[in-house]
């Protein structure tokens, strides 16, 4: 089995997506169709006006191990074999997430190593478990991280980070990466879940149009510039419609909520 990446709601609040990713025996390590799976997972959250946070976890006692690393004799020894791997599998699905503009939360349990840390930097906010392990020891491997999966982890992890389990193979703790400020938060491996649900379920009731405008801007701020093209330019097209919202009847409603004291209804 080459494992599967689901896609359900969440048993109290079916605006709240629950994503799994699922390997059994290999610690949830992605294979090239789990990857696949990935983003057509994520485009179709894109696409769905009804979800409004996504909760993104390892099935069992682990968030994910990296590769599977047992399929890559079928095509890392070929040049355009292995491109097609980083740029259309791998890139496809992560591409997909930041993409989203739906809010991504990680609930990072156990092994987080590799393909798991570049997920994990796609990813909103971050809580993991006491006992998590960060990484990505592929020079272990004899091979480097692609480049555009480098540079969202150093991006979101810090270049620091970054050098320091690529050039080391360094493991860090949950403790650590928080104390680095890749984790918004460390809860013992018993409460994790709760404690991403209650995360996801906030988000999910918070007004949507804001969190996914939110998540449009913070992608453009996050643009290399060189990629984004005039910088300049693009927050100024930005800001052209960014007040379009003014008459809407969300906005309407977290106003009139707050000066009638009262939970608003998004």
């Amino acid at each position: 089995m080459s494992g599967q990446v689901f896609l359900c709601a969440d048993d109290d609040d079916a605006r709240v997506a629950v994503v799994t990713l699922a390997h059994h025996g290999k610690f949830n390590a992605m294979s090239r169709a789990m990857w696949r799976d990935l983003k057509d997972v994520f485009s179709r959250i894109q696409a769905s006006p009804g979800w409004r946070c996504v909760l993104l976890r390892g099935d069992g006692a682990h968030f994910c191990a990296g590769g599977d690393i047992a399929e890559y004799p079928a095509f890392r020894f070929d040049a355009a074999s292995l491109r097609a791997f980083h740029e259309q599998d791998v890139w496809g699905g992560l591409q997909a997430m930041l993409d989203c503009d739906v809010p991504i939360v990680a609930a990072i349990a156990g092994n987080c190593m590799g393909a798991g840390m570049e997920m994990a930097s796609a990813c909103d906010i971050r809580v993991a478990a006491d006992d998590a392990r960060f990484g990505a020891p592929i020079a272990k491997l004899g091979f480097p991280m692609a480049p555009r999966e480098a540079q969202l982890v150093a991006r979101v992890a810090g270049e620091a980070t970054a050098r320091e389990m690529l050039l080391e193979a360094a493991v860090l703790g949950a403790a650590e990466m928080n104390a680095r400020g890749f984790l918004h938060r460390v809860e013992p491996a018993d409460a994790l879940w709760a404690h991403a649900r209650e995360r996801a379920l906030r988000v999910a009731a918070l007004a949507p149009g804001a969190a996914r405008a939110h998540k449009q801007l913070f992608r453009l701020l996050n643009s290399p510039p060189a990629l984004a093209g005039m910088a300049h330019n693009a927050i100024e097209n930005i800001v052209s419609g960014a007040y379009d919202y003014a008459d809407s009847a969300e906005h309407r409603e977290g106003i009139a909520a707050f000066l009638e004291k009262r939970p608003a209804r998004f």
